[in-house]
Order: structure tokens, then C-alpha cells, then sequence
């Protein structure tokens, strides 16, 4: 397997990314839905990964530049026939000691506060994230669990 900063143009992540937004505008309420489109990813202040594992695609994820210290952690996505199988992991991991080596000392999320949610919210727990206040432009949302942790 290997993690790629990748341009966001090929088709492959394209629909990657469509289903993901498909499937969090399925699940989320519609003033809750925070995940972003591949538009929205392509904007500065974004580094975006995927993951391949041979020619395919398995995963992804991003960082956005809040300010000078501080990012935030969008659109990790493993593909569902994928999940429980290290790949979240593995690019969580990555994205850590990028985001420390872009110089930034804080990362936050926000994810969504339902079940579906759980496996990702142990997941960030298991690498250090706690739970915060809203940050950046969020606002309290019952729909969303909001995390971060010091690089």
C-alpha cells in the first residue's frame, strides 16, 4: 500500500469522493452535513491524500489550514468493502506526522455524533484525539462530535 498527495483529478477519486458525500447526505441532516466536495478540496490550504493498494483505491483523507498552527482533518474514507483492515490506521497515522512536519500543533475534526460514527470517533481516540468545543466556523450541532489533540 502506499499514500500519495494526490491532485484530485483523476476519475477514480472523483467518485470516490462523490459516494462519500452521497453517503454523509444520507446518514446527516442537511445543515449537518460538513463533508467537503471535491471542489471544495481542490481550494488552497488543502492537502490531500489517497491511499492505493496495488491500482486501487482505497482510502483517503485531507488536512485544511485553519491558521499558522492549527488544521483540520477532512474526508478519511476507506472504501467499505476495506473497512476494519488497517487502512484508517495507516493514512491517520501519515496525515499525523505530515500535518507536525507542515509545522502545525494542533489538529481537529469534526464527525458526526451517531452510531455510524462510533468506529471513527475509537479511532481518533486511539490516536490521541479528546473532545473539544467547536472550532474554526462550527457551531454547537447535536448532529456532530467535535475532537482535537496537540501535535
Amino acid at each position: 500500500m502506499k499514500i500519495v498527495v494526490d491532485d484530485l483529478s483523476g476519475p477514480e477519486i472523483a467518485a470516490f469522493l462523490e459516494e462519500h458525500v452521497r453517503q454523509m447526505r444520507s446518514i446527516t441532516p442537511p445543515e449537518s452535513k460538513h463533508a467537503l466536495d471535491l471542489g471544495a478540496l481542490r481550494k488552497p490550504g488543502i492537502t490531500f491524500w489517497s491511499v492505493i493498494d496495488g491500482d486501487t483505491l482505497v482510502g483517503c483523507g485531507a488536512i485544511k489550514r485553519l491558521d499558522a498552527g492549527h488544521a483540520e482533518l477532512k474526508s478519511m474514507r476507506t472504501t467499505p468493502t476495506r473497512k476494519r483492515s488497517g487502512i484508517a490506521s495507516l493514512l491517520l497515522k501519515h496525515i499525523l506526522t505530515e500535518a507536525e512536519r507542515a509545522g502545525f500543533t494542533r489538529l481537529s475534526l469534526e464527525t458526526g455524533s451517531a452510531d455510524f460514527f462510533l468506529p471513527a470517533r475509537n479511532l481518533y481516540e486511539k490516536f490521541g484525539f479528546a473532545p473539544c468545543e467547536p472550532f474554526a466556523d462550527y457551531r454547537p450541532d447535536p448532529s456532530s462530535t467535535f475532537m482535537t489533540r496537540t501535535l
